[in-house]
């Protein structure tokens, strides 16, 4: 393992809340991003300025970034699905953009109720826009719930395509948390002819145990950028089965000394939001 410093971009606010049934108090919320900002974490996804009626615990989006405390040198994140999204984070402040596709036309639909190239469609006039800078995140990367295994050569041209309309990050998402790292690499190889290697961010889950193996093995293929949940809180609400986001703690531990990131400060976190949990 090189000892090059790992950035770790903290998705609990975010992707892990957004699937409880129970709605989170918009101060507790708040509470988990500021106890989260002291942690040494450089970007945190604080929440996503989707319709409330497709995620309804994060409909206090605006709420939540008005209230929590900003720390300097911290980038606080947003989802931002389409234009009139855009406007509530651009009010919001935001200081970072996400768009969230698919490498499944069948989770694209369900997920979005619209295909893959109608998503990057939609993402163009964000992007157009912005005026900050936007990430792209790539779900179903390796297996979907509906197609079941996804071909490197599915994910390369949603890749291209983010990358075509301006994103400056992309997250590769393992959505079911069923890849092996084998898989990783083999989609990395081909992901780093079209992509720079420091535009790429890993989203894994770890439905089956696999996340820290497959870390690893991005690590090798030289990724510096992982995604992960304060607690390992979280899943997504449209892949039937996929449990939670590698825990935060677990890749501090891989990557020990290399992230600037107090154990002890992401535990006082997760334990705002642990008794507001249902899962």
């Amino acid at each position: 393992m090189s000892a090059d410093p790992i950035k770790i971009v903290e998705v609990g606010p975010r992707d892990g809340l957004q699937n409880e049934k129970s709605i989170i108090p918009t101060e507790t919320k708040i509470a988990f991003v500021d106890a989260l900002s002291s942690s040494g974490l450089t970007e945190i996804e604080v929440s996503s300025f989707v319709s409330p009626k497709w995620v309804p615990q994060l409909a206090d989006a605006l709420e939540v970034f008005r209230g929590i405390t900003r720390v300097p040198g911290v980038v606080y994140s947003a989802l931002v699905p389409n234009e009139v999204g855009l406007d509530r984070a651009i009010e919001a402040k935001v200081d970072k953009f996400s768009v969230f596709t698919a490498a499944s036309e069948t989770f694209s639909q369900k997920n979005v109720g619209a295909s893959i190239a109608e998503t990057i469609k939609r993402f163009r006039p964000v992007l157009q826009r912005s005026p900050v800078p936007v990430r792209g995140y790539v779900s179903t990367a390796f297996y979907c719930p509906y197609e079941g295994k996804i071909e490197p050569n599915a994910v390369v041209p949603v890749i291209e395509d983010l990358l075509d309309i301006g994103c400056v990050e992309i997250s590769i998402g393992d959505t079911i948390g069923k890849a092996i790292p084998e898989e990783v690499t083999r989609l990395l190889e081909v992901t780093l002819d079209i992509c720079p290697v420091e535009k790429i961010a890993m989203h894994f889950h770890d439905t089956f145990g696999n996340a820290i193996a497959n870390s690893s093995a991005s690590e090798r293929m030289g990724v510096r950028v992982f995604d992960s949940s304060a607690g390992g809180i979280g899943g997504c609400p449209f892949a039937p089965g996929a449990t939670g986001n590698v825990s935060t703690t677990a890749l501090v531990r891989l990557f020990e000394g290399r992230t600037g990131i107090s154990l002890e400060k992401l535990e006082e976190a997760a334990k705002i939001v642990r008794p507001f949990l249902t899962r």
